[in-house]
């Protein structure tokens, strides 16, 4: 049980697995009021970093769970590095099925809806682990600009046009669901460039190290063109953000 081995090498340098900066990340954990005692839950949690972070900025604790045990290796080793190895634990398990032994005062799933097959879904399994009152966070990404046609949204990796709503329409979605829009964080292209550019110095050193690696191919592929069309359509046309919502 581990994410596609592709993916873990394109990212493995990265200590947030999104289009945030770190410094966003602070922002958010701010904005949503994060106070010492708190429990935070994160569901594919990546390499650790929100947690690991707020537990030493704001004092909260928590879980994290992702399905990856390379960046579950890189969380263990950045709360141990941040002193908050005591108030942080990380468990490999499949985030589609995992429930708090107890209640969080923050729930949250940051870019990785599918999980829930989707963000009404998403929503739904972190309920189960929130304290009545609680917040819950998702991170999901829309159109800053509606693609003219379908191929310019596969060429910003999405599979259909019709994949994302524009940032209006996300943010409406949530009132029928039954939530709140209490907070958001959107990410800017210049989180963008860093999320998408690391993956290029990461890939070209791989592929210096392992050039005849079976997977040295799809690789080489892949950063051959993925400059080019990070700058011509992703950059322009998607965007991502963090939502704070409260159960009506």
């Amino acid at each position: 049980m581990d994410l596609p081995r592709s993916f873990t090498i394109r990212e493995s340098g990265h200590r947030v697995h999104n289009p945030f900066t770190e410094e966003q990340l602070a922002l958010l954990g701010r904005a949503i009021g994060l106070r010492p005692g708190m429990r935070v839950l994160d569901l594919a949690c990546g390499s650790g970093e929100m947690l690991c972070t707020w537990s030493r900025a704001h004092g909260v604790g928590g879980t994290g769970v992702d399905i990856s045990t390379v960046f579950l290796a890189a969380a263990r080793a950045r709360a141990d590095e941040l002193g908050v190895a005591d108030d942080v634990r990380f468990v490999h398990a499949d985030a589609s099925g995992f429930v708090a032994e107890e209640p969080v005062d923050v729930a949250a799933c940051l870019g990785a809806t599918w999980i829930g097959d989707g963000v009404p879904g998403t929503l739904g399994l972190l309920r189960r682990s929130l304290r009545p009152g609680g917040l819950l966070l998702v991170g999901e990404p829309y159109w800053a600009e509606l693609p003219p046609d379908e191929e310019t949204a596969r060429a910003c990796d999405v599979p259909t046009r019709d994949t994302y709503p524009p940032l209006d329409g996300l943010l409406e979605s949530f009132g029928p669901l039954g939530y709140d829009v209490v907070e958001m964080v959107l990410a800017e292209p210049a989180g963008w460039d860093r999320y998408v550019a690391a993956q290029w110095l990461t890939t070209r050193r791989w592929l210096d190290a392992n050039s005849r690696d079976p997977m040295a191919p799809e690789l080489r592929a892949g950063l051959d063109t993925a400059p080019v069309r990070h700058a011509r359509y992703r950059r322009r046309y998607l965007g991502w953000g963090v939502f704070a919502l409260m159960a009506r």
